[in-house]
């Protein structure tokens, strides 16, 4: 999509539902659409909404190795309620290679930034493009809000995604956290709160997939 048509899109889009701007992403994609999850907070909202338009839509999944337990019985869940049709991408190393070499992953605090975002573009970013090259989307659908931090919300709706060469569509991106747990407890769908990423510093910057240094990384 062009600049002009991604600036129509999102006027488009005001005042429009999650579910309909779901069906618009899936019929833009043309059968090359696509979900990705972390199965952080909230998660279970877009894949259940995008799973409603299409059962058959893949999920891109990078499993880092370094998830907490309730998050990967939360994805087992998730995946048998939803009959989701995850595509899961690992890293070329394990979790236990990258820290017998490394030493471990950093710390997650600003001070680590250097070294988050080096662990970040081995165990997250490398696998997530493995995954948007080998399913070629044209169009990402994304659980992106912009409530959840600074960079978030200068995007939009509709976005060019510049770092895997796709169309970013964020149903939920106007969504308050009362929202998104309302309609958690209307469709009666578990919430995971144990979740942890280790290529943040924190929930205000970005892990590099929706960040311009990220595909500077990758480069």
């Amino acid at each position: 999509m062009t600049r002009e048509q991604i600036t129509q899109a999102n006027l488009d889009m005001q005042g429009k539902s999650a579910l309909d701007i779901v069906k618009w992403a899936v019929s833009q994609g043309a059968g090359r659409a696509i979900v990705s999850t972390n199965f952080r907070p909230y998660e279970a909202v877009l894949l259940h909404l995008v799973t409603q338009v299409d059962p058959n839509i893949p999920v891109l999944w990078v499993d880092h190795g370094y998830n907490r337990p309730a998050t990967y019985k939360h994805a087992e869940d998730l995946q048998k309620r939803l009959g989701l049709k995850i595509r899961a991408y690992l890293p070329k190393l394990t979790a236990a290679h990258y820290d017998a070499v490394y030493g471990g992953m950093p710390e997650p605090t600003p001070e680590n930034e250097e070294r988050i975002k080096a662990f970040s573009t081995v165990m997250k970013l490398e696998p997530f493009q493995r995954g948007m090259r080998e399913l070629a989307p044209t169009v990402w659908i994304t659980a992106l809000r912009k409530v959840q931090n600074p960079n978030r919300a200068g995007l939009d709706i509709v976005s060019a995604d510049t770092n895997f060469g796709s169309v970013k569509v964020s149903p939920v991106f106007n969504w308050s956290d009362v929202e998104m747990e309302a309609y958690l407890q209307q469709h009666q769908l578990p919430n995971e709160w144990d979740y942890f990423d280790p290529a943040k510093a924190d929930e205000k910057r970005e892990c590099g997939l929706h960040a311009s240094w990220g595909g500077n990384a990758l480069k």
